[in-house]
């Protein structure tokens, strides 16, 4: 899909921009908006499933809600009856209301922003485009990705150890307290496993001639085209939209 095949620092750079934009905007249509247009974006030109899409989506609409919730309840009552807007049995002023929305809807265009670039980007191509594109230090790039590689395997080896404890009859922790216990006991073979693959990985490293020197060659190769400026186009134009359009309404 077209959001997969751009280049990740420059898309990067875009949603970073962008977010800075909704930062300064402090009325709910624009990022009402620009949420819809993202949303669409990340759909139509991203291969996203909705499922796991809505499943992380979820948790910062709840956060939003709240937000919204605590900035109503918490408004100070409205000195002029006329700019004042009746919800149920509250008065509350309009100002504080539609800042309310602002900040809520920033919330949502965030996580949206961040989805986004999260399903439609590969860390391992990330971390290649910013060493190239970004002048990221290699000594920071690799030490990112061998960490990023290690969680999966951390938590394979968890399982082994759990499963090692519960075979020999010690696993048996039922209360919480014990539960602690036993992860207490698993630290130490964790530690030491995890030390012994970061040695073979600094071993392997060394033995293929790492030496974090910035002047170095790729095999897999990130350069900026001409597509890659499309997507900061769309976002701009769907920003720029929404702006007018709140303008238009008096906001």
């Amino acid at each position: 899909m077209f959001l997969q095949q751009l280049n990740p620092s420059l898309k990067a750079l875009t949603i970073m921009v962008f977010i800075i934009f909704l930062a300064t905007i402090f009325e709910p249509i624009t990022p009402l908006l620009f949420l819809i247009w993202t949303v669409l974006i990340t759909f139509l030109f991203g291969k996203v499933s909705w499922k796991k899409y809505l499943l992380y989506f979820s948790p910062f609409f709840i956060f939003a809600l709240g937000m919204l919730w605590t900035s109503i309840a918490f408004a100070d009552p409205p000195i002029n009856p006329d700019e004042a807007i009746n919800i149920l049995s509250w008065s509350l002023p309009t100002e504080n209301v539609l800042t309310a929305l602002a900040l809520a809807l920033r919330v949502l265009n965030v996580a949206a922003l961040s989805l986004l670039f999260v399903f439609t980007t590969n860390i391992v191509h990330f971390i290649l485009s910013m060493m190239q594109q970004l002048k990221l230090p290699p000594r920071i790039a690799y030490a990112v990705l061998a960490g990023y590689r290690f969680l999966p395997m951390i938590r394979d080896e968890l399982k082994i150890i759990h499963d090692a404890h519960l075979i020999r009859g010690v696993n048996q922790a039922k209360t919480p307290k014990e539960k602690m216990q036993n992860y207490k006991r698993y630290a130490i073979p964790l530690l030491a496993s995890a030390i012994r693959k970061a040695e073979r990985t600094a071993i392997a490293m060394e033995s293929k001639g790492f030496t974090g020197d910035k002047n170095r060659s790729f095999y897999r190769q990130f350069t900026i085209g001409k597509l890659d400026f499309i997507f900061p186009l769309i976002m701009l134009i769907g920003f720029a939209t929404a702006f007018f359009v709140s303008k238009q309404l008096g906001f």
